[in-house]
């Protein structure tokens, strides 16, 4: 344990020599401002890495024995990394976050699934999910979690920690996020074929599906603001800076609630369904969701140029991802100003064994043309990054590609 305290001592030092940069404090102006939609230029962020690829690199190379210890050595190392490799817009706070012992946030669901590898290595494997939603019986036995928190075993780590930094930074607990995309969860316990066939061939069930889940997603929300587990000091929303003034400070006495702090959705299953039917069995039901939270991020994959207008339904959307398979200049057209444009890099440009520079350029030229075009805030983001092949200076050379368009303009 004396190894393990003084290898995070030394780790900690270093996070503070950057956290202490003026530059911190600049990234987060210029973060505030993209977010509260008065930008001074495009953000750029990388997230969702192939931590197994990058852990084989000499900087993270771990050395503590105690598993937890270790979880904090592996986090602080990967801010180093980042920071050393490919800081973009990165936020290095002056504070040590420790992750809570929480239990049981499952949103009501056990996966029952089969899967296939390429790399043992790797948490990114293919899924074939065992349909466990198929009928009303089904459907009515899924039960509320009853999520809990081993305050012990926090209590443990935060004296441990706290004496490990004593001088350095600050600790803390950390907080969650609530991911409140109720059809990336539907499609996880029944097939997406079989939904998609379903809205057409049995809407009511569908309906009654997602206000299942949307229900017991309501429960998850209440039973973290009653444990005090969500946090507005996170520094990301679903892979993007979440600095912003535009968040609710009021009703935080005995803890967040949850429109104090930013959540994600999206119903990535119905990108084929036409915005109408997006409006009804997404907007439309999972609305009362999403409403709970102060800002919301909306979308992933999926491409939604065509559902714009619907969206807007939604009425603390604040960011919208736009796919790499949306058109980017219908997109800007109908975010406007209204929203921040979330461009998402095409990560599979990376990803083959060969890196496409001009393509990845292109696309992220391209979408800072269109924003310009519609005085629309913008945001470059790189994430899904399953492999790189072990080439990890991709990353490093589409953090460079990505600053270099960002600063120019």
């Amino acid at each position: 344990m004396i190894k393990d305290y003084r290898v995070l001592r030394e780790l900690a030092q270093k996070m503070a020599e950057i956290a202490y940069l003026p530059v911190q404090d600049e990234k987060k102006i210029l973060w505030t401002a993209n977010n509260d939609l008065k930008p001074v230029r495009p953000m750029v962020y990388i997230d969702q890495l192939p931590w197994h690829e990058i852990n084989t690199s000499k900087e993270m190379q771990m050395e503590c024995t105690d598993p937890f210890l270790r979880v904090m050595e592996h986090r602080i190392r990967e801010i180093l990394y980042r920071w050393n490799h490919f800081p973009c817009d990165m936020v290095v706070e002056k504070r040590i976050d420790l992750p809570r012992e929480i239990h049981n946030l499952n949103y009501g669901m056990t996966i029952n699934e089969d899967v296939r590898k390429t790399d043992d290595a790797n948490d990114i494997v293919s899924h074939k999910y065992h349909d466990q939603v198929a009928t009303y019986e089904q459907l009515n036995a899924l039960k509320f979690d009853k999520i809990w928190v081993d305050h012990d075993l926090d209590a443990k780590h935060m004296q441990m920690c706290t004496e490990i930094f004593d001088g350095i930074l600050p600790v803390r607990f950390e907080g969650i996020q609530i991911h409140a995309g109720v059809w990336d969860r539907i499609a996880e316990m029944r097939s997406v074929e079989k939904v998609l066939w379903d809205i057409i061939d049995n809407p009511e069930f569908v309906v009654d599906l997602v206000n299942r889940f949307v229900d017991i997603s309501l429960d998850t929300v209440d039973q973290c603001e009653a444990l005090g587990l969500l946090d507005p000091e996170l520094q990301y929303v679903h892979c993007t800076g979440a600095y912003t003034n535009d968040l609710p400070k009021d009703g935080m006495e005995d803890g967040p609630k949850s429109h104090n702090v930013w959540a994600f959705g999206m119903a990535q299953m119905l990108t084929t369904v036409s915005p109408v039917m997006h409006e009804e069995f997404e907007i439309d039901l999972v609305s009362r969701l999403y409403e709970r939270f102060g800002l919301l991020y909306y979308g992933c994959c999926e491409p939604l140029e065509k559902k714009i207008e619907a969206i807007r339904k939604i009425k603390n959307v604040r960011k919208i991802s736009v796919s790499p398979w949306a058109d980017i200049d219908m997109s800007a057209a109908n975010i406007g100003s209204d929203y921040v444009f979330s461009c998402k890099s095409k990560s599979f440009l990376m990803g083959a064994g060969s890196m496409d520079e001009l393509n990845i350029r292109k696309q992220l030229e391209d979408a800072a043309a269109a924003c310009k075009r519609n005085k629309t805030p913008l945001e470059f983001i790189l994430k899904d990054v399953s492999t790189v092949g072990y080439n990890l200076d991709y990353i490093d050379r589409w953090n460079d590609i990505a600053m270099k368009i960002a600063t120019s303009l």
